[in-house]
């Protein structure tokens, strides 16, 4: 690990950064550019105290999992990326099987939505980041680890990520789920994540078997969906998505018709959050 080094990167990259490129206000008191140190903290999901001391050149050593996260915070391209895992002294991430980095483009389309219930999630359904209407709607999707991390993998072996969706709609998701992870072992093989979570699947759910022997096709768009909020009941919503290809990643995003029954419950959970009505 080359400490100062690394210190120097992310010293400069947090300078590079300014405060409208993540969603942040500038304000009259900020006398420099870029960003704060604790601003990134808590962009990368860490301690203030612990980004400081990389930025010091007395941190700990990072790990992987830590290392994405600044990435994240830092809204580092791909080749930035690699090179802040090279000062760190792990070898680059294969860009094939790692799907957590998020594009700096994305990031910032991400950071406008913040009053909106948006998440960036990716091909085998890992949510990666949530707006915290988002969150209030559907739950807190980024908490999970393992193979948990992927809502494909949930709803065959947690009964609690069905509750989401009215009883009636699980036939459509199941195949839905079944189908999209079909498509994506054919295009990742037998070495891919995805062929992790379907050999998991096939020890684990007779159901996702007896679908997955059927080959089931479906396209890759995201059709309009029912919320049954625990609180405020059913929701109608419409479903958009901004892909990205490269690194095989959905921004989604939820709304509703304005005016409608849905609209006023969407309006409501903003205001509510995580809260019971």
């Amino acid at each position: 690990m080359d400490r100062a080094r690394l210190a120097d990167f992310l010293r400069a990259r947090r300078e590079a950064l300014q405060p409208e490129d993540v969603g942040l206000p500038r304000g009259r008191r900020r006398r420099t550019g870029g960003l704060r140190r604790e601003e990134v903290a808590v962009l990368s999901d860490m301690s203030i105290d612990y980004y400081s001391r990389l930025e010091q050149r007395r941190g700990p050593h990072p790990s992987e999992q830590m290392l994405a996260s600044l990435a994240r915070g830092l809204r580092l391209s791909l080749e930035e990326r690699d090179h802040l895992f090279h000062l760190a002294g792990y070898a680059t991430p294969l860009r094939t099987l790692r799907t957590d980095h998020i594009n700096p483009g994305m990031m910032r389309i991400f950071d406008g939505l913040e009053d909106a219930a948006a998440q960036v999630v990716t091909y085998l359904g890992e949510t990666l980041r949530q707006t915290r209407l988002s969150a209030a709607l559907l739950g807190d999707e980024t908490a999970y680890t393992g193979l948990a991390r992927s809502l494909h993998y949930r709803w065959f072996t947690d009964p609690a990520a069905r509750l989401v969706y009215p009883e009636e709609d699980h036939p459509t998701y199941t195949r839905l789920i079944a189908a999209n992870l079909h498509r994506m072992y054919t295009h990742g093989g037998p070495e891919s994540r995805a062929a992790e979570i379907v050999d998991a699947l096939f020890a684990a759910s007779p159901e996702f078997a007896d679908i997955w022997r059927e080959h089931p096709v479906t396209g890759p768009y995201c059709p309009p969906k029912r919320i049954q909020h625990p609180q405020l009941g059913l929701l109608e919503l419409h479903c958009q998505t901004l892909i990205d290809p490269d690194q095989s990643q959905l921004l989604v995003v939820y709304t509703a018709s304005p005016g409608s029954e849905s609209y006023e419950k969407l309006q409501l959970l903003s205001v509510i959050g995580n809260q019971h009505a």
